[in-house]
């Protein structure tokens, strides 16, 4: 989808992601947006037109902790209207790639749990946070030291 923003000539373009791609479809913070805009408008506009998209259901965001970013807020196209449309994502810790981990199979669960606890869910995100398979060769070949990941943090078992 192509939303058009700011001047005549910019807009911002959400294209569906490719089940396990990384790259292009993967998430995008306010300044990943602007990063990919150029200088065509400032941080208040991009934070305004995503704040835009999510309010007509056209973007969802989630809210991510990372230890070399912060806590930064990511937008991606919107799967409502289009149950196949709504991804989760795996964040690497030591790259800070996504990969999409594909359409969202929690449909059952969902409905499960809505009838077992009487609940209504309108809405979930879902993010896995670990080490992708190319950071995790590294660890392999014997980077690792001390039980330390590749970027020197300690490990914690889930």
């Amino acid at each position: 989808r192509t939303i058009p923003v700011g001047k005549a000539d910019q807009a911002i373009t959400f294209t569906p992601p490719v089940s396990g791609a990384v790259g292009g479809s993967a998430p995008l913070s306010a300044t990943g947006v602007m990063e990919a805009m150029g200088s065509c408008c400032d941080q208040a506009t991009v934070y305004r037109a995503l704040g835009w998209l999510e309010e007509r259901g056209l973007s969802e965001s989630f809210v991510l902790r990372c230890d070399a970013h912060g806590t930064e807020r990511y937008w991606t196209p919107s799967g409502r209207g289009d149950p196949g449309s709504h991804r989760h994502w795996f964040h690497c810790r030591s790259c800070h790639r996504f990969i999409d981990l594909g359409a969202c199979t929690l449909g059952p669960l969902v409905g499960r749990l809505e009838a077992e606890m009487g609940i209504r869910v309108d809405g979930h995100v879902l993010y896995l946070v670990g080490e992708c398979p190319a950071c995790g060769r590294g660890a392999e070949s014997g980077e690792e030291k001390n039980g330390a990941d590749p970027a020197g943090r300690p490990r914690h078992s889930v």
